[in-house]
């Protein structure tokens, strides 16, 4: 379709000729989906339906801002929990503090952030409580090896 709309023709008219000479030509017999009925026709008309398409189609997801650093705040406790020392549970607390202060300081777009700066030692006395419930799990002569000597 690369001819140009002659001066003077309708443009309805052109177009239709066009697209009706293509079809007799047969450029629209192996399109994907020919002779299925159209996917959606009795959705709701959304704007976006073609980004929401081709999002769902790549795996990928969107949150707004407020609710993705959210998200992030909720797995990073998440990773301070299974945290190997109190190093890196601190590590992990300030980095997401860190992300929390800049979005205070300048509010994202979206709903409202929802969220304060971690108490780091607040969270390492958790980590603390945690790593010590998981050791006593299973061991109950408080050993560490479940109740069975060496043989």
């Amino acid at each position: 379709m690369t001819e140009r709309k002659p001066p003077g023709i309708d443009s309805e008219t052109w177009a239709d000729r066009q697209i009706r000479e293509a079809a007799e030509r047969g450029e629209f017999d192996a399109l994907p989906g020919m002779g299925r009925p159209l996917p959606d026709l009795d959705q709701p008309y959304d704007d976006l339906w073609w980004v929401r398409k081709k999002m769902s189609r790549e795996g990928l997801s969107y949150l707004p801002p407020a609710l993705a650093l959210r998200k992030e705040a909720e797995d990073a406790l998440a990773a301070a929990r299974r945290a190997r020392s109190e190093p890196e549970v601190r590590r992990i607390v300030a980095e997401i503090n860190e992300r929390i202060r800049a979005a205070l300081r300048m509010p994202p777009p979206g709903p409202p952030l929802g969220l304060e700066p971690f108490d780091a030692d607040e969270v390492v006395r958790q980590w603390r409580e945690g790593r010590e419930e998981r050791e006593g799990q299973g061991k109950p002569d408080g050993r560490g090896d479940g109740g069975r000597r060496p043989a």
